[in-house]
Order: C-alpha cells, then structure tokens, then sequence
C-alpha cells in the first residue's frame, strides 16, 4: 500500500463484526465475497484482523498473516498494511462480549477515490461522515409499513 499516492486515496471504512460465542459458521463464503469485491476494484484491503474475547476480559488480537489456513484469502493477505495499534485493538475489543470472536476489515472504496481526489483537487475537505446501521433501516421501513396499514 505504501506506493499508492495519497492524493489518490478514496475513503476508507472499518466495520466490526462479532461472532457470540457458539454462533459462528465459518464456511469460506464471507472470504469469497471479500475476494470477489477485492477482485472486482471496489475496494482495496488495508487491514483484517481476528479479535477473541475471553469471558475474563482478555483480549487476543491475530493478523490474518497469523491464521494457518486463509484459503482465497492467502493472496489478499501479502498486501495488507497492519495499522490497527494496540490502542486501536482495545477501543473495539470494548464493544465486545465476552466469549465471542470479531473480525474486523479496513478497506479503502475504490470506487470513491475519482470522486474523493476531485474534492481535494478543488479545496475540499471531509468534514463529517457515518453510516447507518442495516438494523435501523429495516426498523424504519418496518415502522413506514405499520404506518401505512394503520392509515387505511
């Protein structure tokens, strides 16, 4: 990653995904929608870690470089950056249950970057950013449906 110009770079997200304890079912098919967006040119993946969290707390973070067995994953993991610090790890190992599991990705989009280099071309500057979560948006359709039924 350290030869791409930073002029180029599009926006870059992170997202935490938690496994309970007992809930999780590997079958290589987050790997091979990760590869297909990879391959694609939508994203470009800087870092994927594994956190565990025992149920005392402790926290154990692994790089993907440290997993055995990557399957389609092995050629992805060359080109990651490791940026997460110890600092990073335990702000979103906080978030999660004892017991579980999280794998946590950074991307950079892509598809953004055009867009993102002519903002900064022309002066600007990211000031603000979010996303809102699947569940709200489900939640408010739900909401917009009950509405509607009420109302006839």
């Amino acid at each position: 990653m350290t030869d791409i110009s930073l002029d180029e770079l599009g926006p870059v997200d992170y997202v935490v995904v938690e496994f309970p304890a007992g809930a999780s079912s590997f079958t290589g098919e987050m790997a091979k929608e990760l590869v297909a967006l990879v391959d694609a040119g939508t994203i470009r993946l800087i870092d994927v870690l594994i956190l565990t969290k025992d149920e005392d707390g402790s926290v154990d973070a692994m790089e993907l470089s440290d997993v055995e067995e990557l399957g389609e994953l092995q050629r992805i993991e060359t080109e990651l950056a490791e940026l997460l610090a110890a600092d990073d790890v335990a702000h979103l190992a906080a978030a999660m249950d004892p017991g579980s599991t999280a794998g946590v990705l950074i991307w950079e989009n892509l598809w953004a970057a055009p867009f993102a280099s002519a903002a900064r071309r022309s002066g600007g500057q990211l000031i603000a950013d979010g996303r809102i979560p699947i569940q709200a948006i489900i939640a408010s359709i739900q909401a917009d449906d009950e509405n509607e039924t009420e109302g006839d």
